[in-house]
């Protein structure tokens, strides 16, 4: 069976391949495809950046911290934390739940005193909530569980920046200090205790590595005199987007006083900063497409001039309106298509290797991270791919329809 090819596309393939008198239209075809290769190009690499820092920082954020809290309200401590587990085990999608303890307090060491997040919890269900086990670097994070006695102090788990500002490393001592002491005479005493770094942790997030600090649960309650009370308990799903669905069913389970936030609340203006401005880079960016777009037109326009003879014989010869209408749209569109190939191919590349080789080395104090993450989404991809052969096909209208109203009569008469 013998492939024939349509006249339309082997006349328009046949203008954009053959040698012109006018070399400047030719010039401005490149150009029109190296504008919508740079435009498909710039959004796919600014894309996948939003999309890997926005990425990089759900995980740290979610590995640090649990999918859901529960707490009661007025801010009281919850008693007898195990009945409230036993009933979250009980609502699907729930993988595990720990209690914890949650408190301000100022380490002092040797060389420095700083303000931090305490926060009290059970080493053995701590791992299957969070990722603080995966995040330990030295030590572990089981010398939490062995209380203060005669081998030494009881064991805290510092972040590593934490640690740096202290000037402490593993096995180091350093004092716990309470703002919330004791009542004496001469006013309030601070409560103060003992501790021996038992691990240190890196979650790759500088705002958590040097603000928290852990120590064992009965460790918290026995320093912060809460007796069998915890802060609240923290509970992992299996999919963190149904997070705020099953939050709902714990609330509606437990009902008052207790009450639920999902790690989408928590850090609820921070993801929508990221989601607004990735929505702007992509209305911003998509100009450059158009810009390409508007070179498009002035091609297939100047196209049409120089071609004002063969249009007039292919008229002649038995071509319809709609037929030469198809040949300049097809120009166009291959135009785009070509255009839009090269940049989906240039971006996928670039983020791959840049994301690969991790080649943009950030600030991990300022930028919350390493090195800058490229994550490319196939959805976001294709709808940049597919908006600008629309906007490419969009342009070729104008010029494919002018140069079908052409009357070969006029064209020829001083031929």
């Amino acid at each position: 069976m013998k492939f024939s090819m349509p006249y339309q596309l082997f006349i328009s393939l046949r203008y954009l391949t053959a040698e012109r008198k006018q070399t400047f239209i030719s010039l401005t075809s490149l150009i029109s495809i190296g504008g919508v290769a740079l435009g498909v190009m710039a959004l796919i690499i600014v894309l996948a950046v939003m999309s890997g820092f926005e990425g990089d920082l759900r995980d740290k954020i979610v590995g640090t911290n649990s999918h859901i809290v529960i707490l009661k309200h007025g801010r009281a401590a919850m008693e007898e934390p195990e009945k409230v587990i036993a009933q979250v085990r009980q609502v699907k999608h729930v993988v595990a739940a720990a209690p914890f303890i949650y408190s301000q307090v100022m380490l002092t060491s040797a060389q420095n005193v700083l303000g931090v997040v305490l926060r009290g919890i059970d080493p053995r269900l701590e791992a299957t909530v969070t990722n603080l086990g995966r995040n330990i670097i030295e030590g572990d994070l089981k010398q939490l569980s062995a209380p203060a006695g005669d081998d030494g102090p009881a064991g805290i788990v510092l972040g590593l920046e934490l640690a740096r500002n202290l000037g402490v490393f593993y096995g180091d001592e350093l004092n716990v200090v309470s703002p919330t002491g004791t009542m004496t005479p001469m006013g309030v005493a601070p409560r103060s205790v003992r501790m021996r770094v038992a691990a240190i942790f890196n979650s790759g997030m500088y705002e958590y590595d040097s603000s928290l600090a852990y120590i064992s649960i009965k460790t918290a309650q026995d320093f912060l005199r809460l007796g069998n009370r915890v802060t609240g308990v923290e509970v992992k799903v299996d999919n963190i987007y149904r997070a705020q669905e099953v939050a709902k069913r714990i609330q509606a389970r437990l009902d008052f006083p207790f009450w639920t936030r999902d790690w989408m609340q928590m850090n609820r203006n921070l993801f929508s900063a990221l989601k607004l401005e990735k929505l702007a880079m992509f209305i911003i960016l998509t100009l450059i497409i158009i810009v390409a777009a508007f070179n498009i037109i002035s091609t297939l326009i100047m196209m049409v001039m120089e071609k004002n003879k063969d249009i007039a014989i292919l008229k002649s010869m038995g071509a319809t309106s709609r037929g030469i209408m198809s040949i300049f749209m097809l120009e166009g569109l291959v135009i785009g298509l070509t255009g839009t190939i090269l940049g989906c191919a240039g971006g996928s590349i670039t983020c791959f290797l840049a994301d690969k080789y991790k080649l943009i080395k950030l600030a991990g104090d300022i930028y919350y991270m390493n090195y800058l993450p490229f994550k490319m989404q196939p959805l976001e991809v294709v709808t940049i791919c597919l908006a600008a052969v629309l906007i490419s096909f969009t342009f070729t209208l104008y010029p494919a329809w002018q140069a079908s109203k052409l009357d070969p009569a006029v064209a020829l008469r001083y031929e």
